[in-house]
């Protein structure tokens, strides 16, 4: 299901002011239209599918249009504020980097990359040994993905290609990270279906389908939710049935948490995930891009399962702000191309690590990552409270500061991402800001707020989400 775009007619909303949230405009905002349009006009449609708001400043937990409007904010921008939106201490390490007048050094050293790679092996265990700075989290999968298949093929031969990877998983939009990802409607422009090759012309028909997207294997998700079976033997039996052998793979990749709904593994199935690994010479890769950075309540997340993967990609959180990743891993498999064969053009930009530094710094002095636990205790017993009485909630997920609520239709596992759309519409109106709904069938209303939110403006969220859930269905 493809997400909805917002409506741009003004709508009249109720006027709200509270000490965290602010609506005195209609919404959008009259005065906001012009630059909507000329969005609109000039980008992909698929770049209309948030809350038309158009953000002028942000800071700590709040966003502000130039309109006199305030938000509440229960997105982070997709998860990157971690430490909060445009923090003193990140924007002095940013100013002070560009005062220097250095902005771009492609892989020629600069200190502040030096600063970060030490920093991000530091915060990694053993035997997590080198970073590799990037861009984005999709370049760190790609990334990833690549060694992996290197080192199997380098070790084994090409009998060991085989990628596994986890049904409705979401590893970014390049190639090969949509190959690994398990979201079928994402991969539509990369397999070909069977009735293409059926009406073949003669002689083409014949040919082997085969290609790179077969060494990609999905394998059910164990969320105890759309997927009843959460033991082991679900993965083993899955991959005897598509015929894959153990000797086969060369790498199992999963989301620490699912994105689309915050959906944890089992910590059972982990560990017996680890050990097969361990057992097959299986490199085990966390897509950590969401779930690093203190956001599940643990500075990575998959210190819940006491698991250490041989390769962790991460971003988004790592900086709060600009754009930069990181793949970081055992040195062995990172040390696998020479000088010059594993390069990025923006690798380690100066003012963006200068900005990780910064932000990496605040959440480990300001102990982020404790506050997310104890603040995730609230959120997830307030979501709890909400389930009991929406039957249209058929799930809640999650750890620390994210959460998923999974709308369906009632009595079924079915998403309906109408309604979820409505609920979160309806808390842009009211103050509370999310970005639109994800997951299977755009079902999932997704909450991530800044890891330094406190008790009060968290209550107060969750009692704006009570009345826009109460509204939507009405």
């Amino acid at each position: 299901m493809a997400g909805k775009t917002f409506d741009l007619t003004h709508q009249d909303v109720p006027r709200v002011e509270t000490t965290y949230r602010r609506i005195v405009t209609k919404l959008p905002a009259p005065e906001s239209l012009p630059v909507l349009e000329t969005l609109r006009a000039n980008e992909p449609i698929s770049m209309s599918g948030q809350p038309p708001v158009v953000w002028d400043r942000a800071e700590g937990i709040q966003v502000y249009d130039a309109y006199g409007n305030k938000w509440l904010d229960w997105s982070s921008g997709v998860l990157v504020t971690n430490a909060g939106h445009g923090r003193k201490e990140i924007r002095d390490a940013i100013m002070a980097q560009v005062q220097k007048g250095l902005l771009h050094t492609y892989c020629f050293p600069n200190a502040p990359r030096a600063g970060l790679a030490e920093r991000l092996v530091n915060c990694a265990p053993d035997p997590l040994a080198k970073a590799f700075i990037l861009t984005t989290g999709a370049e760190t999968t790609e990334c990833a993905i690549k060694l992996a298949r290197t080192r199997a093929i380098r070790t084994h031969g090409w009998n060991k290609t085989v990628f596994v990877s986890f049904e409705r998983s979401f590893h970014g939009r390049t190639m090969a990270s949509q190959l690994a990802g398990g979201i079928p409607a994402l991969k539509d422009w990369l397999l070909k279906p069977a009735a293409v090759t059926a009406g073949a012309p003669a002689g083409l028909a014949d040919e082997p389908e085969r290609g790179l997207a077969d060494d990609f294997v999905s394998v059910p998700f164990p969320d105890g939710f759309r997927t009843a079976d959460t033991s082991f033997d679900l993965f083993l039996s899955t991959l005897a049935e598509k015929g894959v052998k153990a000797y086969d793979v060369c790498a199992v990749m999963t989301e620490t948490y699912q994105g689309g709904g915050a959906d944890f593994l089992p910590v059972e199935y982990a560990r017996k995930l680890r050990a097969w690994c361990n057992e097959h010479d299986v490199l085990l890769i966390c897509d950590e891009v969401q779930a690093g950075f203190g956001r599940t309540g643990r500075f990575w997340g998959f210190e819940h399962y006491g698991i250490v993967p041989d390769l962790v990609c991460c971003g988004k959180g790592i900086s709060s702000s600009l754009p930069i990743s990181a793949l970081i891993g055992r040195a062995d498999v990172m040390d696998l191309y020479g000088p010059g064969e594993m390069t990025s053009t923006h690798t380690g930009n100066p003012v963006c690590a200068a900005a990780a530094c910064a932000s990496i710094d605040l959440i480990v002095k300001e102990n982020l990552a404790e506050n997310a636990a104890a603040m995730g205790k609230i959120l997830l017993d307030g979501l709890s409270g909400l389930a009991e009485r929406y039957d249209a909630i058929g799930a809640v997920h999650g750890k620390g500061l994210v959460a998923g609520i999974q709308i369906v239709t009632p009595g079924t596992t079915d998403p309906d991402g109408d309604v979820a759309f409505r609920v979160v519409e309806g808390c842009f109106h009211r103050g509370l800001l999310m970005f639109a709904p994800v997951g299977t069938g755009s079902g999932t209303v997704k909450i991530a707020p800044p890891l330094i939110i406190t008790e009060e403006p968290l209550r107060e969220a969750l009692t704006v989400l009570d009345d826009s859930l109460h509204a939507a269905l009405a």
